[in-house]
C-alpha cells in the first residue's frame, strides 16, 4: 500500500521544525481517547524518506526542485529555520532501527546544518531499544523525545488503554535520559474526568517528578469524535471537569511536584489558561498565578471554547 502522508500534527515548540514523516499512525492505537485510536502504522520506506531529504536540500541549496515532491515538502521548508527536523508521525521511534539509523545518518550527511532532530515516542518504544542503541541515536542527533505520560494513575493508565504502568513510564524516562536524549512529557488534565480528578493530579505529580524531564507540558482533555471517551461522554458514563478544575489540578500538579531544572508549560492550544516557567526557580509564581485566577472566579479570562484545538 502506497504511503500516506500523515497530517501536521507537532510539539508547539516545533513550529519552524522541517516535518519529516517515517509513519503514519502509532503502534499504540488503543488510547481512547486520542485521535489515532484503531488507526493502522504505516512504514515509510527509507529510499522514499531519503528522496525526500534530497528534495529538501536541493530547496534549501539552490531553490530548485525535484519533481514528483509533494507540495508539502515545499511548504514546510519555506518556513524551516534549517536547523531543527520533527520525525513524523506519532512515535517516529517505532521506525526499524536499521532503517531509522540509517535516515538520521542520510539526514546528517544531506544536511549537515541540522543541530537536532526530535519525534514524539511511546515509552514501549523506548522501553525496546538497548541503551546502547539509544545512545548511538543521539549520536546521530536525535537530541529529543516527546513523550505522552498522559496520567501517572495506573488505574487511570489502564483504563484508557495506554499499554504500560507508571513504573514503565519512569523506567522509559530514565532510561531516555541516561542516553543524553532530552525528554518532554506531556499529560493531559481531566483525563479522570470528575471522580478521579484528584487522584489523576497528585499521581501525576508524582510521577513527573520521578522521571524528572527537561520539558512537561500539560493539555487539557479535549473529547474526539469516534473515540472510547467521547462515546462513554455521550452515554453519561464520563463527566469531564469543568475549566477551573482543569486548572485546579494544574496547580495540584505544580504544587506537589519536585524536579531538578525542568521548564513547565501549559500554553497549548487546548488549556483554559497558560503559565510557564522554570521549576523549582518559578514554581511561587506559577502557583501565585493559578491561585489568583482561581480565586477571582472571572470565566471571560478563560481561554474560550472555540478557541480551543489540538
Amino acid at each position: 500500500m502506497e504511503f500516506e502522508r500523515p497530517d501536521i500534527v507537532r510539539p508547539p515548540s516545533e513550529w519552524q521544525s522541517y516535518f519529516l514523516p517515517l509513519t503514519n499512525g502509532c503502534s499504540n492505537n488503543s488510547c481512547t481517547f486520542c485521535r489515532n485510536y484503531g488507526a493502522k502504522l504505516q512504514i515509510r520506506e527509507v529510499e522514499d524518506i531519503r528522496r525526500e531529504i534530497d528534495a529538501v536540500a536541493l530547496y534549501a541549496g539552490s531553490g530548485l526542485r525535484l519533481p514528483g515532491m509533494p507540495a508539502e515538502v515545499y511548504a514546510a521548508s519555506r518556513e524551516w529555520d534549517g536547523r531543527r527536523v520533527f520525525l513524523q508521525d506519532s512515535d517516529a521511534l517505532v521506525y526499524p532501527y536499521a532503517g531509522l539509523c540509517e535516515v538520521l545518518r542520510y539526514l546528517g550527511e544531506k544536511l549537515p546544518s541540522v543541530g537536532r532532530v526530535a519525534a514524539y515516542a511511546t515509552p514501549q518504544d523506548i522501553l525496546r531499544r538497548s541503551p546502547s542503541e539509544l545512545r548511538e541515536l543521539s549520536g546521530l542527533k536525535l537530541g529529543i523525545l516527546f513523550v505522552g505520560l498522559e496520567t501517572g494513575d495506573d488505574e487511570l493508565l489502564q483504563k484508557v488503554g495506554k499499554g504500560v504502568s507508571s513504573s514503565e513510564m519512569v523506567e522509559a524516562g530514565r532510561k531516555a535520559r541516561h542516553a543524553g536524549i532530552q525528554l518532554s512529557v506531556s499529560i493531559i488534565l481531566g483525563l479522570g474526568g470528575v471522580a478521579g480528578s484528584e487522584r489523576h493530579a497528585l499521581a501525576t505529580a508524582r510521577v513527573l517528578s520521578e522521571i524528572d524531564p527537561e520539558y512537561a507540558g500539560a493539555l487539557t482533555l479535549t473529547l474526539v469524535p469516534g473515540t472510547p471517551l467521547h462515546d462513554e461522554w455521550r452515554r453519561g458514563h464520563f463527566v469531564p471537569i469543568t475549566p477551573f478544575e482543569s486548572l485546579r489540578e494544574l496547580l495540584t500538579m505544580i504544587e506537589n511536584s519536585s524536579f531538578t531544572n525542568c521548564f513547565f508549560s501549559s500554553m497549548h492550544a487546548s488549556n483554559y489558561w497558560s503559565v510557564r516557567g522554570r521549576l523549582p526557580q518559578d514554581k511561587k509564581k506559577m502557583v501565585d498565578e493559578l491561585r489568583h485566577v482561581l480565586e477571582q472566579g472571572d470565566s471571560s479570562s478563560l481561554r474560550p471554547e472555540f478557541l480551543r484545538g489540538l
